[in-house]
């Protein structure tokens, strides 16, 4: 049975998976998450920041060690945002080339949209209790948001320049955010979503399917989990009114108060309340009463692509 290893660079985290495939599904064999931080700074100064490179290069060798180890036949790490913006990528492609033997490859929007689809609704299939097609999936990331339509297959997507780490050095100085700071990143958010509607008809999904951590976090906010569990929040159905509610908690909450929360990873506590501003904005301006929560996203598509 063939094993991969399949590797999500976004502009926050660096997260590993090894897997094989059975039947029609993905085995896990081990998943690893970690927050780097790549994107730091990338939207003022268009660079990749030398510590940056160097806190994901760190993990990445202890990523290569891990697949050698569990015997993964095969190796795709996709970088996304952070990579796509800066102007000394090539530096960064060639210390992954150094380390795992293989480029990154520097997908656009579109093929990054259509990686997340794959790993978020593949499952839907054989599920009886999964969520009706046509979907929007979306894929909150740190320095851009994915909109993805389609049922069996992609019929139309778009990515924004809008994400939890973005947004939060554009706008948020204060800790807790000012009324003014939330209201000017509202903005943002929604002239990115009126540029979604122009490239995706929202309207004809049946069903938001949302991806990534501000996500994940988000559902077990609303789940009031001891501690974050996977298992618990894939598949979780948060109705609209509870997204709103704790973006507006976040909103309003210190650094230590978000530290705190049971769920939370260190890594999001900084960038948890935009991304959750965002969350709340798709679902009140595209009117979905609820959001179905995925744990399988981009990463589970870079393991599909490569079995």
């Amino acid at each position: 049975m063939t094993r991969v290893a399949a590797i999500d660079c976004g502009t926050n985290s660096l997260r590993l998976l090894v897997a094989e495939a059975e039947a029609d599904r993905l085995r896990d064999v081990v998943r690893r998450m970690e927050v780097v931080r790549l994107g730091q700074g990338v939207d003022q100064t268009g660079r990749l920041a030398p510590e940056a490179m160097a806190r994901t290069f760190a993990v990445l060798r202890h990523y290569a060690t891990e697949g050698a180890r569990l015997g993964a036949e095969r190796v795709r790490l996709v970088a996304t945002s952070a990579t796509r913006d800066a102007a000394n990528r090539e530096e960064f492609v060639a210390g992954v080339q150094d380390i795992l033997g293989v480029p990154p490859e520097v997908v656009t929007g579109a093929e990054e949209a259509a990686l997340s689809f794959a790993g978020a609704t593949r499952e839907f299939a054989g599920l009886p209790t999964a969520a009706p097609s046509p979907y929007l999936v979306v894929d909150i990331g740190g320095g851009s948001t994915e909109f993805i339509l389609g049922g069996a297959t992609v019929e139309a997507s778009v990515s924004v320049d809008v994400g939890c780490v973005r947004l939060t050095e554009r706008h948020f100085a204060a800790d807790p955010p000012t009324p003014v700071q939330v209201q000017a990143a509202t903005k943002d958010v929604d002239a990115a979503l009126d540029r979604v509607r122009e490239a995706v008809r929202v309207d004809l999904a049946a069903s938001l399917v949302g991806l990534a951590g501000t996500v994940t976090t988000v559902a077990g906010i609303a789940l009031r989990l001891p501690a974050y569990d996977p298992d618990r929040t894939h598949h979780a159905r948060l109705a609209a009114r509870d997204v709103a509610r704790i973006a507006a908690d976040l909103l309003r909450a210190r650094a230590e108060e978000r530290a705190a929360l049971p769920v939370m990873h260190p890594g999001r506590v900084d960038v948890i309340a935009a991304g959750a501003l965002i969350l709340d904005r798709v679902v009140a301006a595209f009117g979905f009463d609820e959001v179905v929560v995925s744990e399988h996203d981009i990463l589970d598509g870079i393991a599909w692509s490569l079995l």
